[in-house]
């Protein structure tokens, strides 16, 4: 892996040198090995690598080992966000229906789609008016401490 980086850094080096693409026997000079073995590194590099392989010196690491994979869900995150939607859940409880209803549809807690005031006036069958103040009275009480004491932990 790292000698294809270096052929590939070379490579773009003589690139901007030579204003073309660079020959194997130019490349070969520069990494001072033979044109046959560039051909071969380059051939290694168009070929995809095994996560499976081994690198190091002792050979106990693989190469997924090192590779991080960013859509992989960490458990302690996981747990962290059960716990908070439990408390949400709770909090909500302590809310009339209209009133949790309301908050709900407005940050998109049951499908993940916030809602505009005319889409929650609609469903409720009233103005948006009417629900912006539900949502400001709603919101006082939410952050009342006996409300929002619980949900202040899972601040970052």
């Amino acid at each position: 892996v790292e000698v294809i980086n270096k052929l590939g850094r070379i490579q773009r080096e003589l690139l901007q040198d030579l204003g073309r693409e660079p020959t194997p026997e130019e490349l070969a000079k520069e990494m001072d090995i033979t044109p046959d073995k560039v051909l071969e590194i380059q051939q290694y590099a168009r070929e995809p690598i095994s996560l499976d392989q081994t690198i190091g010196d002792e050979g106990d690491s693989q190469l997924g080992d090192f590779i991080e994979d960013s859509e992989a869900v960490v458990a302690v995150d996981a747990v962290s966000f059960t716990l908070l939607q439990d408390q949400l859940q709770s909090v909500l409880q302590t809310l009339s229906e209209r009133e949790a209803g309301v908050v709900k549809l407005r940050f998109g807690l049951t499908d993940g789609q916030p809602r505009t005031l005319d889409e929650i006036g609609q469903v409720y069958g009233v103005t948006r008016e009417r629900i912006r103040q539900i949502e400001s009275k709603t919101m006082s009480k939410l952050r009342h401490p006996s409300r929002s004491q619980v949900l202040r932990d899972y601040l970052d």
